[in-house]
């Protein structure tokens, strides 16, 4: 019975497919390449708007930190739609490697294109069907990584540098949490909210990056029949 319900081979692509298959890889590139700069700008958002705040901040000894700190809450906000736009990005590289590695590369070595090894039926489930390869949550981290870490990494030490060195140098830890206090807001407060958010997005980066791996693995192992 096992054997009836298997999907009959198919027949090697013709002219006509080879042809329709090169133009939809090529749409395909194209959608993947739009996208691309689409989250690309996003970054490049976070980093302008961190130079801005850096230069309101920096640009006299007595200039206020706040600008250091909200600019935090911006890069946020940048950060969670460069997510989003990142996943429909993922949709169409994938599409594009898949074509690549399934259908090109045996053409380049000579081989006929690997038919019966169900990529075909797959991208046809994925055109029929389409979602998303990758969960927001993970997407997030995976921009948070590669990306945002450097710039809330900069973001961080410049604020507790401005602290440090203007309007004169640091001598006492009183005297930091004066500097840090904003309105009738305690410096202690001000700085200890500055370690959780920082720390928190540092654990989150390393949780989704295990769940990532974890989830990496797992489909290797059902890949390889284990």
């Amino acid at each position: 019975m096992n054997q009836l319900r298997e999907t009959p081979p198919r027949r090697p692509f013709d002219s006509t497919e080879i042809g329709a298959l090169a133009h939809l890889w090529r749409g395909e590139v194209y959608r993947s390449t739009v996208w691309r700069v689409r989250f690309d700008n996003t970054t490049n958002w976070a980093v302008v708007t961190t130079g801005i705040a850096f230069s309101a901040s920096f640009s006299a000894a007595n200039a206020s930190p706040l600008p250091l700190a909200l600019v935090g809450l911006l890069v946020v906000f940048f950060l969670l739609i460069e997510a989003r736009r990142y996943r429909y990005f993922n949709i169409w590289r994938l599409r594009a490697r898949a074509l690549e590695t399934n259908f090109y590369v045996p053409m380049l070595r000579g081989d006929p294109p690997a038919t019966d090894a169900g990529w075909a039926q797959h991208m046809a489930e994925d055109y029929s069907d389409p979602r998303h390869r990758i969960s927001y949550v993970s997407a997030v981290g995976r921009r948070l990584r590669r990306n945002y870490a450097w710039i809330f990494a900069i973001q961080a030490l410049a604020y507790y540098g401005k602290l440090a060195i203007h309007p004169t140098a640091l001598t006492s830890t009183a005297e930091l949490w004066q500097r840090a206090a904003i309105g009738p807001v305690p410096g202690t407060l001000v700085v200890a909210a500055g370690v959780l958010f920082h720390g928190g997005w540092a654990v989150f980066g390393a949780l989704t990056l295990y769940r990532d791996r974890r989830h990496r693995t797992h489909n290797d192992k059902r890949i390889d029949g284990g």
